[in-house]
């Protein structure tokens, strides 16, 4: 078995049925940039096998250093193979009239598979693409970035984006041209962000698609009118909604297509951080699915009618940790109280889905657990505070293989997934550190390859 790989079940240790063989890591990972913020401090890199199915192969590659500094990754990659990381920075943005992160932004590329990395600088006297609103590789090749924040345009129901592209493999990148946005009934100004802070503005998230008529859809979060219903940890904060946008002009023109979930009931936060696939192969071609966050448990959704409409979401259980499980932890944060006082929930989180279909149809879903959600960071150690994927081999009705990437380390549990040139072969992205702790914050990677053997039964 390969040393970058254990695997588990029933909580003790086996050997699974069949080959894993390690890629070699030094020829897969190298230099990364930024060298004067600190990494957190090397530890063994192992990839935990939690669930495992016998048809599935797992080959990982050694965890390598992408971005000293780095926290919350974003990431494309082209039709040549390279990759584009972005996160957040320990800089502030620079002063501008359009909203922005309060980190400021930074890219980094790699032309060869991960092994190298070098940075991506932003035009002068600007803070850039924020790569958070997604990104794709058309056909055409081109590649395609949408700015993560919609503004209010002059006009009811009216939205201004920034719209970004490259044709030569991101060497030089065009724009911002403004993108406009139909948003029937929306609210820009009903909520302030999880800091408090007024956030007029709606948020673009994680994937674009082409579908095969040329066309393009990808998700936003935020706000109707009516959606009143507070968060449960900041009431100035409004429990946001999910919603597809399509788009008939590569991206410059979006109008909303639906609601794709909305519930005040449902987890902390309401659905945000949309996570969309579109499934190509199977009985059920064109498919679409949608993984999002609540602030609780994942949940799931999924459109037969091209986004029309979409099934009542529900959560999206992998099989390896129940947020709602506290006992499991409750020792582990005895004592530990919030700012008033008061003892912590202990209730855990799924965050951030990120949701990928292959080339082959294998469907990936990478995501964070926080446990506990809001206090994870002080007391990390807990072993299912981490970073996962899971695998899907048949088109997300079960996932039935599924791996933890990292495990009680610090991490704001952030991650992104994409699909090299090499069919089945994926590179993950994800952090390890935080903002406050002083410990040391980078974005890592590394290199996986998914194999399948379609003569050993499936389960």
């Amino acid at each position: 078995m390969s040393p970058l790989l254990r695997s588990h079940s029933s909580g003790l240790r086996t050997v699974l049925g069949v080959a894993l063989v390690a890629i070699n890591a030094a020829q897969l990972c190298g230099a990364a940039t930024n060298p004067s913020a600190d990494a957190p401090d090397p530890r063994p890199s192992v990839v935990e096998t939690l669930k495992a199915d016998p048809r599935l192969r797992v080959r990982p590659a050694q965890e390598c250093l992408v971005m000293k500094g780095g926290l919350q990754p974003a990431m494309v990659c082209t039709a040549a193979g390279t990759l584009i990381v972005q996160a957040q920075t320990i800089e502030a943005p620079l002063l501008s009239k359009r909203i922005t992160y309060p980190s400021a932004i930074e890219t980094v590329v790699s032309r060869d598979a991960g092994k190298t990395w070098v940075e991506f600088p932003r035009p002068p006297g600007e803070n850039g693409l924020n790569l958070e609103g997604g990104a794709l590789a058309l056909r055409s090749g081109r590649v395609l970035a949408l700015d993560t924040y919609v503004t209010p345009a002059v006009g009811e129901g009216l939205g201004v984006g920034q719209l970004y592209w490259s044709d030569d493999d991101w060497r030089t990148v065009q724009g911002p041209l403004e993108s406009s946005f139909q948003l029937p009934n929306v609210n820009f100004h009903g909520s302030s962000d999880d800091y408090g802070r007024a956030h007029v503005a709606i948020r673009l998230h994680r994937r674009i698609l082409e579908l095969p008529n040329g066309e393009l859809l990808t998700t936003v979060y935020g706000w109707l009118h009516g959606d009143n219903a507070p968060a449960a940890y900041i009431p100035t904060m409004k429990r946001t909604r999910a919603m597809l946008l399509r788009s008939s002009d590569q991206g410059r023109h979006w109008r909303l297509v639906s609601t794709i979930a909305a519930d005040p009931k449902v987890g902390t936060e309401g659905f945000d951080e949309p996570a969309l696939a579109r499934i190509s192969r199977g009985s059920h071609v064109g498919r679409l699915l949608c993984f999002m966050r609540t602030g609780e448990d994942l949940y799931g959704t999924q459109s037969d009618d091209d986004g029309l409409t979409w099934t009542r979401a529900s959560p999206i259980g992998f099989g390896v940790i129940d947020v709602h499980r506290t006992q499991d932890w409750a020792e582990m944060f005895r004592g530990v109280t919030d700012k008033q006082g008061k003892p912590v929930d202990l209730v855990a989180a799924v965050v951030d889905p990120d949701l990928l279909e292959l080339r082959s149809g294998i469907l990936v879903c990478t995501f964070g657990v926080r446990v506990p959600a809001r206090v994870c960071w002080p007391r990390a150690g807990y072993p299912g505070n981490g970073n996962y994927m899971a695998v899907s081999l048949d088109h997300g009705e079960t996932w039935s293989h599924v791996l933890r990437l990292t495990s009680g380390v610090l991490t704001t549990h952030y991650t992104a997934v994409v699909e090299m040139p090499r069919d089945n072969e994926i590179f993950v992205a994800y952090d390890l550190g935080d903002w406050t702790s002083g410990k040391g914050r980078s974005i890592y990677g590394r290199p996986l390859w998914l194999g399948v053997n379609k003569n050993q039964p499936g389960r």
